[in-house]
């Protein structure tokens, strides 16, 4: 049964856990996300300088189920920001998934020209080959810039967050402004799964550490996007439904932000 939804702010309903691609390689691409199909995962996220969105879109046409019961995110880089510039990399990201459509397009980074890249990620919605914008790696700062000089809230923040970052300023500020939270590194590159306190609730709960720090996204709101190569480990990464933690096991993870960031 896929995962459960979330509804963003213009009412599109994007799937509560996803498949991420960060540092896939295309060789391996294709064959990992037709795993995470398989196992359940209707969130997929890609980005033009992961060099894998060909190998991404090959595998989602491939994989018997219909397009639109697949969420798929790509992101603008760096050298498409400015006037008019989401256009450009959008259609180059178009090309490459050769989907049909995306469902949700974010600024990868917060750039120099905010303002008039952010315009022009307006402009793709307005396409209408894009269901919804949002922004990722975006502080306070950049998302009240956007609110404030934009027409279209960003419908999601795509920002690194895991037991050991909780980035609770950005996080209430995204939440209190009605834009959806997604974490990417939500394991930390697995640097917390040896931790005692996770393991700990792991055993008490009888799973994985990796299955207790999504757990601990989802009960936050987030929306996690773990990466893995390995079938095991995709099929054990969406399976956290059948179980909750306690406000106390929640707790002693929140307990464990030591603000040390990954990326």
């Amino acid at each position: 049964m896929p995962p459960s939804a979330v509804t963003l702010n213009n009412g599109v309903q994007m799937p509560v856990i996803g498949f991420g691609t960060w540092q896939v390689p295309a060789r391996q691409a294709r064959e990992a996300v037709r795993w995470a199909l398989q196992a359940g995962y209707r969130l997929i996220d890609t980005s033009l300088n992961y060099w894998n969105e060909p190998e991404v879109g090959q595998a989602i046409r491939e994989s018997g189920l219909q397009r639109e019961e697949i969420f798929v995110t790509t992101k603008l880089e760096g050298e498409d920001h400015g006037p008019g510039g989401a256009l450009r990399g959008f259609r180059r990201s178009m090309h490459n998934l050769d989907i049909g459509y995306v469902d949700l397009y974010l600024v990868h980074w917060p750039g120099g020209q905010r303002i008039d890249t952010w315009k022009a990620m307006e402009e793709v919605l307005a396409g209408g080959s894009c269901r919804a914008i949002g922004a990722s790696n975006y502080g306070v700062e950049h998302l009240e810039e956007v609110l404030e000089h934009g027409h279209v809230a960003p419908a999601v923040n795509q920002i690194e967050i895991h037991p050991s970052l909780y980035p609770r300023r950005v996080v209430e500020f995204c939440l209190n402004n009605g834009i959806a939270v997604e974490s990417y590194s939500p394991l930390n590159q697995a640097g917390n799964l040896h931790d005692r306190v996770i393991t700990r609730v792991a055993r008490e709960h009888g799973r994985t550490p990796a299955q207790v720090v999504l757990r601990w996204h989802m009960q936050h709101g987030f929306i996690p996007i773990p990466r893995s190569v390995s079938p095991e480990h995709i099929k054990e990464n969406i399976e956290v439904f059948d179980f909750a933690l306690s406000d106390q096991d929640t707790a002693d993870l929140d307990s464990l932000d030591r603000g040390r960031r990954f990326v």
